[in-house]
C-alpha cells in the first residue's frame, strides 16, 4: 500500500527514491514486530540518526517504560511517552524513530507526527511472530503482555490503529531487518 504523499514526490524526482530518502521514518506496530530492528537497519542505510522512543524514555526518566507502567500506570506512562515523542520530533537529526507500542494508538501523537511531515510505516507480522520474540526475549518484562491471551486481545484491538499508517508492510519471520528497511524506501 503506497501513500499519496509518496507517489507524488516519487512522481517529482529524477532518482525516485531520492525523495523518500530525505524524509523522516517513524515504524511503527506490535511489540515484537521489529520495530528497533528495523528502524536501526533503516538508519544504517540512510546513514542518519535513528531514536528508539523506549529508550529514549528510558535515559530521560531513569527507569523503563516497563517500570514506569508498574509504578505509576499505562495513562501516567502514555503522558510520558508523548512528551518524549513530542521531544524526538523537534530533533531534525533523528529521521528514523522507532515507535513503542502503543504509541501510535493515541490519536495526538498520530496528529504529531502528521504534523512533522512523517512518513509512517506499519510493520505488520502475524501474532505467533509477535508473541514468539516477546516470550523468546526472556530479559524483557511486558506488563502490557503478560500472558498470550491478554498479548493477543492487545494485537487485535491495535490493528485499526495501525491500518492508519502511510505505509503497511507484512513481515514474515524469515526477512531480515535489511530486507524490510529496503522495502520501506521503494
Amino acid at each position: 500500500m503506497k501513500n499519496n504523499r509518496y507517489d507524488s514526490v516519487r512522481r517529482c524526482g529524477q532518482d525516485a527514491r531520492a525523495p523518500i530518502m530525505n524524509h523522516r521514518f517513524v515504524i511503527l506496530g506490535f511489540m515484537g514486530c521489529g520495530k528497533t530492528t528495523v528502524a536501526s537497519a533503516l538508519a544504517r542505510q540512510l546513514e542518519c540518526k535513528f531514536i528508539d522512543l523506549d529508550s529514549f524514555i528510558t535515559e530521560g526518566q531513569g527507569r523503563s517504560p516497563a517500570e514506569i507502567i508498574e509504578q505509576e500506570g499505562e495513562p501516567a506512562f502514555r503522558q510520558i511517552e508523548s512528551l518524549a515523542l513530542t521531544k524526538v520530533l523537534k530533533d531534525r537529526d533523528a529521521r528514523v524513530i522507532a515507535l513503542g507500542g502503543g504509541t501510535w494508538t493515541i490519536p495526538a501523537n498520530r496528529t504529531l507526527t502528521a504534523l512533522h511531515d512523517c512518513v509512517t510505516v506499519w510493520l505488520d507480522a502475524p501474532f505467533e511472530v509477535c508473541w514468539q520474540r516477546i516470550i523468546g526475549s526472556g530479559k524483557t518484562v511486558r506488563p502490557l503482555a503478560p500472558d498470550r491471551e491478554t498479548a493477543k486481545v492487545r494485537y487485535h484491538s491495535r490493528r485499526d490503529d495501525y491500518a492508519l499508517a502511510g505505509r503497511h508492510i507484512l513481515v514474515d519471520e524469515t526477512d531480515s531487518a535489511e530486507m524490510i528497511a529496503r522495502q520501506v524506501l521503494v
